[in-house]
This record gives C-alpha cells, sequence and structure tokens, in this order.
C-alpha cells in the first residue's frame, strides 16, 4: 500500500512495547496537530453550523443591516477564534461520522470482535514482493507456503473421501470357528433312595481366527437367531426345538447350552441365522442367475440390476423413466413395460431372507466319546479396524489446534516482518532527501485532515484577506445573503401561516 506522498508507505500498528515509526498519512489517520490546535492556526470550521462569512470592509463579528428581516445572530465563531473543539461544530450537532471514528477510542471492541479480527488469510502470510527482493532467502518461505497450500488441499480432499467411505459399510470376510461338543451324565441310585437321570448337556462355541482387535465379541453376536432340532421321535412334537432369536434387549454370551434327559445318542440339527449389517436378501432363483447375485444387500441388488439394464439397453430412447422389458424381465416382472420407480416395489416380492447354516451333530452318550468336539468354519463378516481409524482420524482436534498456533505465530512474524519495512522505507525516503520528504509528508498530512473533517476547498487558502478581494467574492455574498433571506422568509410563512409577497 502505497501512502499519499511520493514515498511508498503502508500505516501499520507498531509491535506491543515498541516505539510507534513515522509513517506516511493514509486515509482516516492524521499526524500532527490536534483538532483544537487547528482551529487555533486558523482552519475553516465545518459541520452543519451556519457559516458566515465575513464581507470585505466589515469589522469582524458585524452583519449587514436588512431593512425589515432580522437575519440572527451568527451561531459559529469568527475565523481564526480558537475553540476546545472541533472548530465551528458544537457538541450537540457533532459530525455522526466523526463520532463514528471516535466510539472505538472511548468503548473497547467486543470479545467477538475480537475473535474476528484474528481470523486470518492464507494472503496475509505472503510475503510483500520488495521484501522478496530485498532478501533472496525468502523465496523459500515461499516454496515452503506454496507446498503448505498443496498440502492443505489434498488434507481436505482426502477428509472428503474419509467422510464419505464411513457412511458406507466397510467390513471384512473372517472365518468364525464354531465348536460343537457335549457331555453325558449317567444315572444311579441317590442315597436317600431316589435315582437319579441320565441326561446330556449339549455346547455350541465359537470365536474369530486371528482377532487383532484388543475388543473381543461375543459368539451370540454374530447370529440373528439358533434353533436346535432335536429328534421329534424321541422328545416329541412339541419338546424338540430349542430357539433363541435377538431382541433388543438380549444380551450377548460366549455360547449356548442345552440340557435333555437321554441315554441314547441323538440325532439334532442346528440352524444358524446369520445377522448382516446392512441386511441381505436372497434373489428370487430366476433373478438371480440373470444377474449373476445369489445373496447381496438391497443396494447391491438394485446396482446389479441397473447394470443388467444399462448393459442390454432397456431403457427407453424417448421416455427415460421407462424401461422396455426384454423376454427375461417379461418373465419374472409379468409385464412389457415399467418405471424406474415401479422397481423397488416389484423388487420386494421376489426377495426372501438369506438362507440359514444348517450343521447336523450327533449327540453321543458313549463314554469313549465325551472328549470329541466338532469344529466348523464359517465366513462372517465384521467391521473393518480402518473404519475406528478413519473415525478418530476425523473426530481428533489435536493437529487442528496445532497448526492453528503455528498459523499465529507465522502471521505475528510476517505483520513484524512488514513492520519493519516500512520504518526501513521511511527512513530511506527521509535520509535520501529530507526536505522534499518533509513538504511532501505535509501535504499528505493536508490532505487527510480535509477528507478526516469533510473540508472542501482550501483553508490554508481562505484564512487570508487577500481571498476575498477577488472579483466573484461580492457576488458570493450576494448570493448568501438572499438564500438567508429565503429561507428565513420560509420560515416566517409557516409560522403566520400566509404567502408573503
Amino acid at each position: 500500500m502505497s501512502g499519499r506522498g511520493a514515498f511508498p508507505l503502508s500505516p501499520l500498528t507498531p509491535a506491543p512495547g515498541a516505539a510507534p515509526p513515522p509513517s506516511a498519512p493514509g486515509p482516516g489517520l492524521m499526524r500532527g496537530a490536534s483538532p483544537a490546535a487547528a482551529g487555533a492556526a486558523g482552519y475553516r470550521p465545518m459541520g452543519p453550523a451556519v457559516v458566515q462569512y465575513q464581507r470585505p470592509g466589515m469589522p469582524p463579528g458585524s452583519r449587514m443591516p436588512m431593512t425589515g428581516l432580522q437575519v440572527g445572530s451568527p451561531s459559529g465563531p469568527p475565523y481564526g477564534a480558537a475553540s476546545p473543539m472541533r472548530p465551528g461544530m458544537p457538541q450537540s450537532i457533532m459530525d455522526p461520522f466523526r463520532k463514528r471514528l471516535l466510539a472505538p477510542q472511548a468503548q473497547p471492541p467486543l470479545a467477538s470482535q475480537r475473535r474476528g479480527l484474528k481470523r486470518r488469510k492464507m494472503a496475509d502470510k505472503v510475503l510483500p514482493q520488495r521484501i522478496r527482493e530485498l532478501v533472496p532467502e525468502s523465496q523459500a518461505y515461499m516454496d515452503l507456503l506454496a507446498f503448505e497450500r498443496k498440502l492443505d488441499q489434498t488434507i481436505a480432499r482426502k477428509r472428503m473421501e474419509i467422510q464419505e467411505a464411513i457412511k458406507k459399510p466397510l467390513t471384512q470376510k473372517r472365518k468364525l470357528r464354531i465348536y460343537i461338543s457335549n457331555t453325558f451324565t449317567p444315572g444311579k441310585e441317590e442315597g436317600d433312595g431316589s435315582e437319579r437321570v441320565a441326561s446330556w448337556e449339549l455346547r455350541v462355541e465359537g470365536k474369530l481366527l486371528e482377532d487383532p482387535s484388543k475388543q473381543k465379541r461375543k459368539f451370540s453376536s454374530f447370529f440373528k437367531s439358533l434353533v436346535i432340532e432335536l429328534d421329534k421321535e424321541l422328545y416329541g412334537p412339541d419338546n424338540h426345538l430349542v430357539e433363541w432369536h435377538r431382541m433388543p434387549t438380549t444380551q450377548e454370551t460366549d455360547g449356548f447350552q442345552v440340557k435333555r434327559p437321554g441315554d441314547v445318542n441323538v440325532k439334532c440339527t442346528l440352524l444358524l441365522m446369520l445377522d448382516h449389517q446392512p441386511p441381505q436378501y436372497k434373489l428370487d432363483p430366476r433373478l438371480a442367475r440373470l444377474l449373476g447375485v445369489h445373496t447381496q444387500t438391497r443396494a447391491s441388488i438394485m446396482q446389479a440390476l441397473w447394470l443388467y439394464i444399462k448393459h442390454n439397453k432397456l431403457q427407453d430412447s424417448h421416455e427415460k423413466e421407462y424401461i422396455n422389458c426384454n423376454r427375461y424381465f417379461r418373465q419374472i416382472f409379468s409385464c412389457i413395460r415399467m418405471r424406474f420407480s415401479e422397481i423397488p416395489m416389484k423388487l420386494a416380492g421376489l426377495l426372501q431372507h438369506p438362507d440359514p447354516i444348517i450343521i447336523n451333530h450327533m449327540i453321543s452318550v458313549d463314554p469313549n466319546d465325551q472328549k470329541k468336539t466338532a469344529c466348523y468354519d464359517i465366513d462372517v463378516e465384521v467391521d473393518d479396524p480402518l473404519k475406528a481409524q478413519m473415525s478418530n482420524f476425523l473426530a481428533s482436534t489435536t493437529n487442528q489446534q496445532e497448526i492453528a498456533s503455528l498459523d499465529t505465530k507465522i502471521h505475528e512474524t510476517i505483520e513484524s516482518i512488514n513492520q519493519l519495512k516500512t520504518q526501513r522505507d521511511f527512513m530511506l525516503s527521509f535520509s535520501s532527501n529530507p526536505q522534499d520528504f518533509i513538504q511532501e509528508w505535509i501535504k499528505s498530512q493536508r490532505r487527510d485532515l480535509k477528507i478526516i473533517t469533510d473540508v472542501i476547498g482550501n483553508p490554508e487558502e481562505e484564512r487570508r484577506a487577500d481571498f476575498y478581494h477577488q472579483p466573484w467574492a461580492q457576488e458570493a455574498a450576494g448570493r448568501h445573503i438572499f438564500a438567508k433571506v429565503q429561507q428565513r422568509r420560509q420560515e416566517l410563512e409557516q409560522v403566520l401561516g400566509i404567502r408573503l409577497t
């Protein structure tokens, strides 16, 4: 930013504890005499107060006599009179613009305003071109700044990709080993004459193979339901089923136990229904052969269906919302043509619950088979450990706080460098030609004073008597008096309610 003089300066706030360097004036900043001293020096009073022009040859403070009309006393001090405040402006009618300039000095900024001032931009960290020319080594800093900008863009893009990835189910296929064993307790007579009935106990347990997670999942958490079907001929039609179904209040367990009386081998069938998240469905055999999908989630089935429609060009070329069914679709959906919006409804009738896992087991009561355990491996889907790491990365604020602290230090350093550059330019300009520098500085201060006080004209010339002996002065005085007469006439007409002619 260049100053108003012939030398480039930037009005900056000096660092705390340092003496403010002399700098070039800028808009809204005035150095030199105070407003009171300016009034004493003879600047023209400004503001809404009426300015009284001094007619040549008349004593100060006098007014031209008007026949039949009282113009009124002058409301401002004569030229050259000292005033404790801005010349010609009473306290009651102080310029609102000046009030706005003075308000921040009397009232400290609010906390929200201070927070707003601390917000920085990337442009605030860029070194000015002239500083880079003076210090060639600063190019390394600019290279780091460009690299930081690219790195921030990459991190922001990756965060968005992670947020999108977390919305989708991230799962891995793992092996769940199921252990099925049983124990047998033979019957015998008790000491009091009663007889203990022979019984067996079936245990169903399991665990994940090569589970790297620290928190082990309960065995029951992998299933939605478990049904053990015993021999109906031995236990009857009402007592041959043992069922477990997941409920909202279900407590997870590490296994299941079933105890029944008996002293003979029992055939049993275990039906395990996996708890898929999100839910999976089994497709109609005809549609499954057509799409190559047997059991999948609803979203995957819809995607496979759309790929088939797109590959076989079944979408109507004119009416894009319609699908022209081929001979396979006609057999499956029983229609020649259908809308895209009808697909979910028609597909719902073709979805079934997935098939359960069926395990046939023999419960042995032979003492020699008591230590034998049957093992079965099934594929299950578990949450990807990377999902937890991604969630922790998004929720972490430690790195962001550290980066913000470093950014604040960088901004403060750049501000300090700019202040030093301003001081250097000021001193160089002053040392090269002190006389011209002071003159340009005074001119710039005068322009700033005119902007601050809304001065129109040239107060320095107007305060001299020769200025009012020019040819236009008589006409200007007559016009001013005529304007005041018209103003007073309008006031009288409003008060008397008549029109003066």
